[in-house]
């Protein structure tokens, strides 16, 4: 699946937005960066690398060939990386931050909040895009991996410091007491495990759900499409 490298899941969400109350989202995401205490909820899930919501006006369309776009709403844009499942990302989401995710879709069109989850769910699904490239420079370690990996880097240096400049008894305390911290930072790298069998169905019904309801979509535009136009009085 492209949105996934080992134990990484990318995400990414477009929803249109209302383009009189946009600024209003502007001001949001600026409270939110000038006050970061507000995110704590959303700071403290370390199965996320970043998070990170973008306005885009009609004008900022990109034109890659394809023709100017004929766009009358903003969109929001949405990107994240993540560890974990797509269903625990967003039941994590919805349960650390509810009201901030609330304010950051402030504006966009449909949108059900993010509590009860299951219309929110339904939400992003519709709404996600999926990512036909994916980079991950550490594909087999999760965000904890890494910081764990790191601070086993750093009492390395300081034991390979001390073991010139110690006693024997000193650098065999100093040992343990290093050891003691680094051992839980003995992970597995690779891909990430199934969360549960019922998650991995959740996810299969999902796409089918979501497949069958584009299906539908495309045979009622096809209908209409074939449907005769109705004469004027003569």
């Amino acid at each position: 699946m492209s949105n996934i490298a080992g134990k990484a899941y990318a995400m990414n969400v477009v929803t249109p937005s209302n383009p009189r109350i946009t600024w209003i989202n502007r001001l949001l995401f600026m409270a939110a960066r000038g006050v970061p205490s507000n995110l704590l909820g959303l700071l403290g899930l370390s199965l996320i690398h970043f998070a990170r919501w973008v306005i885009i006006k009609p004008k900022d369309w990109p034109d890659l060939g394809q023709g100017k776009e004929q766009v009358k709403d903003d969109y929001v844009l949405f990107c994240s990386n993540f560890n974990g499942t797509w269903d625990q990302y967003i039941d994590a989401f919805s349960d650390g931050i509810p009201s901030g995710l609330d304010l950051f879709w402030f504006s966009s069109i449909k949108y059900p909040k993010s509590i009860p989850i299951t219309p929110f769910k339904n939400y992003i699904t519709y709404n996600q895009i999926d990512t036909d490239y994916y980079y991950n420079a550490t594909p087999g370690s999760a965000q904890r991996d890494i910081k764990i990996s790191l601070l086993i880097y750093d009492h390395l240096r300081d034991l390979t410091e001390k073991h010139g400049k110690s006693s024997p008894e000193e650098f065999a305390d100093a040992y343990r007491d290093a050891a003691y911290v680094m051992q839980k930072g003995l992970g597995d790298p690779g891909f990430g495990p199934v969360a549960s069998l019922d998650t991995e169905r959740a996810d299969v019904n999902r796409e089918k759900f979501v497949n069958k309801a584009q299906s539908g979509f495309d045979t009622l535009r096809a209908s209409a499409k074939a449907a005769p136009k109705p004469q004027g009085d003569r």
